[in-house]
């Protein structure tokens, strides 16, 4: 059985990893013989790196490849044809590789998490502190909680376990409820903000991390399946806690958006929790970031690389065209016309994209000069985030928001506006719900989480996201080079090809080409025959119904908001066909 195999496996890797490691560095691994769980944690140098492998080995299935189809295609970030398109047309199945590795993977960091909760309080030796014990306690709770928060926004209904050894005699088990889940995820976060430092040491984190973590999981606890109400005594607590997190002192945004995406800058002062990639020079696959090939072409990348299909959605050069001057944040995700950038190709004096297009720029670092000779093929030294000190800002803006659809507090536009004064954008004074998700997507788009955050929403308004998922996103329509073209106001003019098809283009009777601002003469002629001004109405979902059968929109609803199981787990466990059913917090049942 599928999920048998996987959780026995995951716990012997964690078994190997935890207590088979040692290194100078984070991220420096080298497997010592002879060491068993009996003999190996004897220091706490030996516990810290047992700790290791939670932030980059755990997570690599994930990482792969499901990381940006499951955080950002279905979010409709951007998407990309030739990569993981079934994500975003929402036709995944549970034979899809990629979700099936997503699956074991993020499983595997639940395992090891809990391996290294149970070698803490069997196989220490007295030469380990207690501090050191409590540190690698914290960071397991912290590791478990992040994963089943991505479980949950993934797949809804998961199986909790936190014995891997009971989990290995009993494993045919039931899915627990969503609600059984969260209250789990709290309760891990806040246990790992009792036991981490005050202060994190060695790129591993503080309390104020978990806190962090907390504040995201209680945002979402208190409108979840809550019919359209968040709680209030929840969001006073969510404030409480973001603000203790900025006003700790150890974190800050940094000044320029583009440095959160170059390896310089790794562990920078605005990163609460990231995946902390091996050196791409050690040659450890299933340690490094290997998502740069998928990402990156040989026009920007000196390494084998087949990626470059990866372009912006429609809904996110709207986003960029309604406010041109976020200049910043847009230069930082995507490449568009006549941007040049010195820190690419930085030993020929840089790199300016001139190409009529708009593809995917984070995540593409440049060359190995460019990162100092770190860099090899499917290996990339950029962390990859999982919190960031900007989501705190928006989390407070969004709990102090709360219940109602618009807000001028001055609290939550200070808040709020933390991201936009970072970009060089004037505050605002108010701020809507449909703000934050305007927000929220422009500052972390293809940071792979956007998608996290509409399944929170739309388990707290379901309907009003329903809404927003399938008569204000347009999904699927796809750019090719030559189809964007970047006027003197910053704005980006772009036109479609139909969905599902390479060489349709969207024309009028006359052979007249829409494009999103004007109609144009052709193909190879751009010349304006029409303007808004004039009258010109693009309409995307009225074109593409022009089309007829030949048209099918993509439609989400409760069946395919989360991800299918993996089929070989809901053939061989009948519970996958049962109702769930809610966890044991019993304390006997507490690790």
């Amino acid at each position: 059985m599928k999920k048998n195999h996987f959780i026995i496996y995951s716990m012997l890797v964690a078994l190997l990893l935890v207590t088979g490691s040692c290194g100078e560095d984070f991220l420096d691994r080298t497997p010592q013989h002879g060491y068993t769980a009996d003999n190996y944690y004897d220091s706490d140098d030996a516990v810290i790196r047992a700790i290791e492998p939670l932030y980059n080995y755990a997570w690599s299935g994930y990482n792969e490849r499901a990381i940006v189809g499951m955080g950002s295609f279905r979010a409709n970030d951007a998407w990309s044809p030739y990569l993981q398109g079934e994500f975003a047309r929402f036709t995944i199945t549970g034979l899809t590789d990629v979700l099936i590795n997503a699956w074991s993977s993020i499983y595997m960091v639940v395992s090891m998490s809990n391996e290294l909760l149970l070698d803490m309080d069997r196989y220490t030796t007295s030469n380990v502190s207690e501090a050191v014990k409590n540190q690698a306690r914290g960071e397991a709770y912290l590791m478990r909680g992040a994963a089943y928060f991505y479980l949950l926004r993934g797949w809804g209904e998961v199986i909790l376990y936190e014995d891997n050894i009971e989990a290995i005699s009993n494993p045919v088990r039931p899915l627990n409820t969503e609600e059984s889940v969260l209250k789990f995820i709290v309760r891990d976060f806040e246990r790992a903000a009792e036991l981490l430092p005050e202060k994190g040491a060695n790129f591993h984190p503080s309390r104020y991390v978990a806190k962090a973590m907390l504040a995201k999981a209680l945002l979402a606890q208190s409108g979840w399946n809550k019919n359209g109400h968040r709680d209030e005594a929840t969001l006073q607590r969510v404030v409480s806690l973001c603000d203790e997190v900025i006003n700790c002192g150890q974190y800050k945004l940094l000044d320029n958006y583009e440095d959160l995406f170059r390896p310089q800058f790794n562990d920078n002062e605005e990163t609460l929790l990231a995946m902390r990639w091996a050196d791409p020079l050690l040659g450890e696959y299933a340690s490094s970031n290997n998502l740069i090939s998928d990402l990156a072409w040989s026009d920007v990348c000196d390494v084998n690389c087949w990626g470059g299909s990866l372009h912006a959605s429609v809904d996110m050069i709207n986003y960029y065209n309604e406010e041109p001057a976020d200049s910043f944040r847009l230069r930082g995700t995507f490449f568009t016309p006549g941007r040049h950038y010195d820190y690419i190709w930085s030993e020929k004096g840089g790199y300016t994209y001139n190409v009529n297009w708009i593809q995917a720029k984070k995540g593409v670092v440049g060359t190995k000069a460019d990162c100092d000779g770190h860099l090899a093929q499917q290996a990339s030294p950029l962390n990859t985030y999982i919190m960031r000190l900007a989501d705190v800002y928006l989390i407070k803006a969004e709990a102090l928001l709360g219940n109602n659809m618009e807000t001028s507090d001055p609290n939550a536009l200070s808040a709020f506006n933390a991201t936009r004064l970072r970009a060089k954008l004037p505050a605002k004074k108010s701020f809507t719900f449909e703000d934050l998700i305007r927000e929220r997507r422009i500052e972390f788009c293809l940071e792979y989480c956007n998608w996290y955050d509409m399944v929170t929403w739309y388990r707290w308004r379901p309907q009003y996201m329903l809404d927003f998922f399938n008569h204000k996103q347009h999904r699927a329509f796809m750019l090719n080079s030559g189809d964007v073209i970047r006027n003197d106001d910053g704005t980006l003019s772009y036109r479609c090809v139909f969905p599902g098809t390479n060489n349709w283009y969207f024309y009028d009777d006359q052979g007249h080409c829409y494009w999103s601002d004007c109609l144009r003469m052709s193909d190879d002629d751009q010349t304006v025959v029409q303007t808004k001004a004039q009258g010109y109405v693009y309409d995307l979902d009225s074109l593409s119904e022009a089309r007829g059968a030949d048209y099918a929109p993509i439609v989400l609803s409760e069946s395919n908001i989360f991800m299918p199981y993996p089929e070989a787990d809901v053939i061989q466990n009948p519970y996958f066909n049962q109702a769930p059913v809610e966890y044991d917090f019993s304390e006997n049942n507490q690790k």
